[in-house]
């Protein structure tokens, strides 16, 4: 099949003027539209590529300070989402908590190198991680699975100010559906995390 074929098809015909008339009213568009136009788009380049294509909404928003909302699909948790959206809704982690077993507070740094090697080491779903991004407060790993490789994008940000907090973002890059996978990726990164003396904000 011809893939500019299949999105002429999607796309609304363009009047004789050769201009596309955007109504006023749908000029404005919300967070979460954009990303759930941008999973559409990335859907349908997943057709003619498994892999897909990185979201175009990745990385630390700008208004407010935060990782993504997810699209309305059942393949994506985040910490920027309502409590109240058990679909979505995955606690922040803290790498100093309260009454915690470390002898005593670790530094960004520290915690940093501390949630890489747990990263690179933990593979509950088998998909291979892959550091992509990497900066003093954000990461970027795409898991790709054993078959067909499809990608997950899975983002950690360390917001700024003297709490010990670390925001996170699991999402696969097509389908409506993972089977909790990108819940049980991050159970299991949080579960080892534990070891090393982090904690969740609250339970999940």
């Amino acid at each position: 099949m011809n893939s500019s074929a299949v999105i002429c098809c999607c796309l609304p015909p363009t009047p004789a003027s050769g201009k596309t008339s955007i109504p006023k009213s749908n000029t404005r568009i919300g967070r979460r539209d954009l990303v759930l136009r941008s999973s559409e788009l990335a859907t349908l380049a997943a057709l003619f590529s498994f892999s897909g294509t990185k979201p175009s909404y990745l990385g630390v928003q700008k208004s407010p300070p935060s990782l993504a909302l997810c699209p309305a699909t059942n393949s994506c948790v985040s910490t920027s989402e309502k409590m109240s959206d058990t679909t979505h809704y995955a606690p922040p982690w803290n790498y100093n908590p309260k009454d915690g077993p470390r002898g005593k507070p670790i530094s960004r740094d520290e915690a940093m190198k501390e949630l890489i090697e747990v990263v690179t080491k933990t593979k509950p779903d088998k998909f291979t991680p892959n550091i992509v991004e990497k900066g003093d407060d954000y990461v970027r790993v795409e898991y790709e699975s054993p078959i067909f490789g499809f990608v997950d994008d899975v983002e950690f940000w360390f917001p700024p100010g003297k709490k010990s907090i670390v925001e996170y973002r699991s999402a696969s890059r097509s389908g409506f559906k993972d089977f909790d996978i990108n819940k049980k990726r991050v159970k299991a990164l949080r579960l080892a995390l534990e070891k090393k003396g982090w904690a969740s904000e609250s339970s999940f």
